[in-house]
């Protein structure tokens, strides 16, 4: 093609960069091209040119995790003869989560592609499992390096988050297993904190996933972890109970036996706020299921909530201005609790302090700029730079009838010819 036309390499870069989160890339770029200075449909030629580089991407993308797919069924005595260190391995696993994503990006474009042109999509449809790459992947989650067991569940989140068919296959390869027992009793708390993660993505929204955690003793695990002194591992803990305790409130019966109730209690006055937050959140899920006939909810512990809640109302009260704005969630969530355990509003409520003026107001749109479609971005641009008195005159529209007499001037000056044609149509009387 001619060197003065389109940028080819750039818009295919710019068509991958450009997807707005919600609609596949290539889907994008179809309703864009006037914007990368394309007009009309796309020409046959340029069609094929852009289906060809994006399978050319996807192939190079399949060609480097075939070969990292060969390392990692590498023995490790034999990689440490080669030199290949601990660091390697994990700068290689990080590069393997960026391809699964790339993957998993052309999988969500397999269906645009096949209405743009019917090409193969062997290589979109193309994942980790096909390549023989998630049992030795799985098998990393042993390994004797620390960084490497934790570098492997954060690869194996990617892989089966809001996924379900990878979900099944690593259920199918026995991935649960090593994941339940590095979250449970792994010596690094990083390993322990990347496998609940891995876990958490596994069984959301997977019935045999929630039912082999549950069978696997893992709430009492999730007890421990609540007790551990690392918040991110506490923060991911809590998430998880409350989303099983949504999915499933016959649960509820469980953590109360448990003694989940103190603990959360407990963490409800935590320093971190997102803590505090979650805290609160699960507590308002057993006293929910308390209202709801369910279970005994926080049973003997309603007293302590009560006390803890008086606590927290008389916080929020002493915050600054800027500190309200931060603790938006913890004030709806204290009300909420009280209401539901008390059958009436906080005294938050009372103060004006549970719905501020400015809450309910959308957030600043900072970032529309930045992502909005160049078409409209151009458009919004030429608007922008148009000298004031440039525009152009509306012509006047017709009147039927004779049309209002005005004031005779002495001298009449016209700027535009649009002037002087109302001149030679105004209708004598």
């Amino acid at each position: 093609m001619a060197k003065d036309g389109p940028d080819w390499d750039g818009l295919l870069k710019w068509s991958l960069a450009h997807s707005d989160g919600t609609r596949p890339p290539l889907a994008y770029y179809l309703e864009n091209l006037d914007s990368c200075g394309l007009a009309g449909k796309v020409y046959e030629e340029e069609r094929k040119w852009f289906m060809e580089a994006m399978q050319a991407q996807s192939v190079d993308v399949v060609k480097r995790m075939k070969e990292i797919t060969l390392v990692m069924q590498t023995p490790e005595q034999v990689l440490e003869a080669q030199g290949v260190t601990s660091a390697d391995i994990e700068d290689m696993l990080d590069e393997l989560q960026e391809h699964v994503e790339s993957i998993d990006m052309a999988n969500a474009s397999e269906e645009d592609v096949q209405v743009v042109e019917n090409t193969s999509t062997e290589v979109c449809s193309t994942d980790l499992h096909s390549i023989g790459g998630l049992v030795p992947l799985l098998g990393y989650l042993k390994n004797s390096h620390s960084g490497i067991r934790a570098k492997a569940a954060e690869v194996i989140t990617t892989i089966v988050q809001n996924n379900p068919r990878s979900q099944q296959l690593v259920m199918e390869a026995n991935g649960f297993e090593p994941l339940l027992s590095n979250f449970t009793s792994d010596p690094d708390i990083t390993v322990r904190t990347k496998a609940l993660g891995a876990i958490a993505s596994l069984i959301r929204h997977n019935k045999p996933g929630i039912a082999a955690f549950r069978l696997a003793n893992g709430y009492a695990a999730l007890r421990d972890a609540l007790g551990s002194e690392s918040v991110r591992f506490q923060r991911k803990a809590l998430n998880l109970i409350h989303y099983l305790l949504h999915e499933n409130s016959s649960d509820c019966n469980v953590v109360s036996e448990l003694g989940f109730p103190r603990i959360m209690m407990h963490l409800a006055s935590s320093d971190d706020s997102e803590v505090r937050e979650a805290a609160l959140r699960g507590l308002l899920e057993l006293a929910q299921d308390k209202t709801s006939g369910g279970s005994d909810g926080l049973g003997e512990e309603d007293e302590k909530l009560k006390q803890l809640l008086q606590e927290r109302i008389k916080g929020i009260s002493l915050m600054s201005p800027e500190d309200l704005g931060a603790a938006r969630e913890e004030r709806h969530l204290v009300d909420s609790l009280w209401n539901a355990c008390y059958n009436e509003p906080s005294s938050l409520r009372g103060e004006g302090l549970v719905v501020l003026p400015g809450d309910d107001a959308p957030p600043p749109d900072v970032a529309s700029k930045h992502f909005e479609p160049p078409l409209r971005a151009w458009a919004a641009n030429q608007e922008a730079n148009r000298a004031p008195g440039t525009e152009k005159k509306e012509a006047a529209p017709l009147l039927l009838g004779f049309s209002p007499q005005q004031p005779e001037t002495p001298h009449v000056q016209s700027s535009s010819s649009g002037g002087e044609d109302a001149g030679q149509r105004s209708t004598p009387r």
